[in-house]
This record gives C-alpha cells, sequence and structure tokens, in this order.
C-alpha cells in the first residue's frame, strides 16, 4: 500500500467525519443530499460484499466497516432524527436518471460475469455519479455552507489522490484497472468547478456557490 492510496483514504474518512460533525453539531442536515448520501451507502454496500468471503487486512477491514457505519448512519441522521431539516424540496434529483445505466453498464462492463464482481463493478459506476444529487442540490439553492463546501473538498481529493494511486501502482506494479480508473476520472472531472470555486471563492470567506452540474 502506497502513500497516496493511504492519504485517499484519510482524506475519504475525513470527508465523512466532517460531514457527521457538522449535521450534529448543528442539530441540521439543512444543505445536505439525501440522494447523495443514500447512493454512497448503496456504493458501500455493494463493494464491500467481500467482508464475507476475503480478509486483506486487518486495516482494509476496519476502514471498509467504519465507511458503512459511517454511510448508514448519516442515512439515518437525514431521513430519521433529523428529518425536519431536510430540504427535500431542493434534493430534486431523479436518482433513476443514474440508476438505470449504471445496472445496465455494469452488466455489459465487468472483469467478469459473477454476481460479486458486477456488484463491486455496479460500487465503481455508482460512485462516479453519486455526488451529482449534491451537486444539483447547491445549483439550485444557490449558496452552500463552509462546513459542506469542506466535505466536498476532502471528497474531491480523495478521488484525486486516488487517479495519483493508480499511476503509482502502473509505473511499480505494472497494475491498471481500466473501469476503476476510468470512473475514477469521471468523478474527478465533477469535482473541477467546485474546486475552482472552493480556491477562489471559500477559502477567500466568500460563499459557494456552483452551476448545474447536469
Amino acid at each position: 500500500m502506497n502513500i497516496f492510496r493511504i492519504l485517499g483514504d484519510v482524506s475519504h474518512l475525513l470527508a465523512i467525519i466532517i460531514l457527521l460533525l457538522k449535521i450534529v453539531k448543528s442539530k441540521s442536515c439543512a444543505g445536505i443530499s439525501g440522494k447523495s448520501q443514500i447512493l454512497f451507502a448503496l456504493v458501500f454496500t455493494t463493494r464491500y460484499l467481500d467482508l464475507f468471503t476475503n480478509f486483506i487486512s486487518i486495516y482494509n477491514t476496519v476502514m471498509k466497516v467504519i465507511f458503512l457505519i459511517c454511510a448508514y448512519v448519516t442515512v439515518y441522521m437525514i431521513y430519521v432524527k433529523f428529518r425536519k431539516t431536510f430540504d427535500s424540496e431542493n434534493d430534486s434529483f431523479r436518482l433513476e436518471f443514474l440508476l438505470v445505466p449504471v445496472i445496465g453498464l455494469s452488466f455489459l462492463e465487468n472483469h467478469s460475469f459473477t454476481p460479486l464482481e458486477i456488484l463491486w463493478t455496479f460500487s465503481i459506476y455508482l460512485e462516479s455519479v453519486a455526488i451529482l444529487p449534491q451537486l444539483f442540490m447547491i445549483s439550485k439553492t444557490g449558496e452552500a455552507e463552509t462546513i459542506t463546501t469542506h466535505y466536498l473538498f476532502f471528497l474531491g481529493l480523495y478521488r484525486a489522490l486516488y487517479i495519483a494511486n493508480w499511476v503509482w501502482r502502473y509505473h511499480t506494479e505494472n497494475f491498471y484497472d481500466q473501469i476503476a480508473v476510468v470512473s475514477g476520472v469521471v468523478q474527478t472531472i465533477f469535482y473541477c468547478d467546485f474546486f475552482y470555486l472552493y480556491v477562489t471563492k471559500v477559502l477567500k470567506g466568500k460563499k459557494l456557490s456552483l452551476p448545474m452540474p447536469v
């Protein structure tokens, strides 16, 4: 395991912790897309089914369990504990527009036609677009809270670091996973406008707004 993979995992975990702290401290999930969080919970669930079949390392197992728990706790906070603060009117992205093509693509393009492999491929494709409901919500409301932008920044940084991880693995191990790389690049592209606005606005103490992402 190289430094880019570790930093990517840390960035991903930090993003989730920031989001949970934001919800718990403010006792509100305003500005947070519940639909994006459902998609991320689905991503982790379908990707980490190998917890029951393969043991890679203690680190790998612990991180998977943490991500799964955090994902479902976040969904619980949004739809149960603080549901009165949930902005369902602006969280209106049609999930079928993402799920239908992702399901179809996971059956058409995968490493092997087995249930676990198809579900893993589904999780990779879905993760690349899971943030779109959140970006769409920000574009509808016109702005995002600073703490929410920090969450998005570290989430995007996680993907960028994973691209560096794949480059490193290609040069040191001659390993290349086309499905993971292409999906990761697509996901990172969705963050490009956000990264620019984060640096030019949020880091200067200004409010952030995003253009329509789709």
